[in-house]
């Protein structure tokens, strides 16, 4: 009886293993093994309950207790109650359906794996579905609804584009005819040379207007252009027209001083401060008889150009940077209305124009072409022409300009 006493002291006697058990020189080893406390987060759900028969002896190291103390162990003691436990294994599922959230679902099973991968699956995931990257695109479709104007918008390009490879190309060798080596001299002396700032070197007697060495300097690289350089490159314009009437258009070029004085009043519109500036006995026309009508805009540092087109009753706006202003072209209606009800004594009914969208135009790539684009926005209509040249032209345009200047005579 004291052997089997001690047997049994014996048995009953467990290690403690404190925390210190895990902190020693191959704690990193029995943390990668999942050895160490907290390596396991906690079950999702409340594990299964413990049956009543597992406190006894015959269920403790599967009768094993049982077997010392001389009483073979049964199906129905340790063994027994061990496997009716497993056989009782519940699967515990979240019902997403289930509006209070968690649910346990109680059945028999035969495999404990089977059943604990089967729990574990989402719900959804077992019944078969379409792939993702169909559903997604679906989705996707539905709500961009942009890539049908999109397409829409590729095919009126397409077809512009078509139309622009059909008609006949236009002679362009004039209008980028390279400088002779005498004229690149007088450009650049004009430009770099040296000589007193004041100097007057161009000079048009019937619109008295004189371009001095510092004000052509404004056509140099990176340099922004000035009232006095625009202006007379524009009053060159009107005379090769005159001088050359069957090929240009007949078009009318505002100063740069025009809508500046036109909304000058206080309600931002004074067509009385402007409506002198175009008599007959002025121009010898009037405005009602001309195709294309050019007003510069100038927005604090930055150059636009808008162009009322008296044939095709339209407003166009450009802006070598690609903005938009819709109030230029609301004021310069009710000039035209105004203007030609004064001179001509005839009402337009301006209703009846629209504002024309300019699809493609030449656009700057820098901060300080935009006086040189909105010249040769004008230069290109004035010839009917379409706006055919592109950033890198500028430094020719440039060039060309001063000597246009230097000889009065815009070719």
């Amino acid at each position: 009886m004291t052997y089997l006493a001690s047997l049994l002291t014996l048995h009953r006697r467990k290690r403690h293993r404190d925390a210190s058990h895990f902190h020693g020189p191959l704690r990193h080893r029995r943390r990668r093994l999942g050895l160490c406390p907290g390596t396991f987060p906690a079950p999702s759900f409340p594990p299964p309950p413990i049956p009543r028969e597992a406190a006894s002896f015959a269920f403790d190291m599967g009768n094993f207790i049982s077997g010392l103390l001389c009483k073979p162990g049964r199906d129905d003691d340790g063994l027994g109650v061990y496997r009716g436990w497993v056989a009782d294994l519940t699967a515990a599922t979240r019902d997403d359906d289930a509006e209070l959230g968690l649910s346990v679902v109680t059945r028999r099973v035969g495999d404990p794996r089977k059943a604990a991968l089967e729990g574990a699956a989402h719900p959804r995931e077992r019944e078969k579905r379409e792939p993702y990257y169909r559903r997604e695109l679906e989705r996707a479709r539905s709500r961009d609804k942009r890539l049908g104007d999109l397409a829409s918008q590729v095919n009126l390009h397409e077809e512009r584009l078509a139309d622009l490879r059909k008609a006949p190309k236009e002679d362009l060798s004039e209008l980028f005819a390279c400088l002779t080596e005498e004229e690149e001299n007088e450009v650049h002396k004009c430009l770099y040379g040296r000589g007193s700032s004041t100097q007057v070197l161009a000079l048009h007697e019937p619109s008295n207007i004189e371009v001095s060495r510092e004000k052509f300097r404004c056509l140099r690289p990176k340099a922004w252009l000035n009232d006095e350089v625009i202006n007379l490159y524009l009053e060159l314009l009107k005379e090769r027209e005159t001088r050359e009437p069957k090929r240009f258009l007949k078009c009318h070029f505002f100063n740069t001083f025009f809508y500046k004085k036109l909304t000058s009043g206080k309600t931002g519109y004074d067509y009385k401060s402007v409506k002198r500036w175009t008599t007959r006995r002025r121009l010898g026309y009037e405005l009602i008889e001309c195709d294309k009508i050019f007003v510069p805009v100038h927005k604090d540092v930055h150059w636009c150009l808008a162009i009322i087109n008296m044939k095709e009753k339209t407003f166009q706006y450009l802006d070598s940077l690609g903005g938009c202003d819709c109030h230029v072209s609301r004021v310069l209606a009710r000039y035209i209305a105004e203007e030609v009800k004064d001179k001509s004594n005839k009402e337009i009914d301006i209703s009846s124009w629209h504002e024309d969208s300019v699809g493609y135009i030449p656009l700057q790539q820098n901060g300080w072409d935009c006086g040189m684009f909105m010249l040769k926005y004008i230069d290109f209509h004035s010839r009917g022409l379409s706006l055919s040249f592109s950033q890198e032209d500028m430094e020719y345009f440039r060039k060309r300009t001063v000597k246009e200047i230097l000889r009065l005579r815009a070719d």
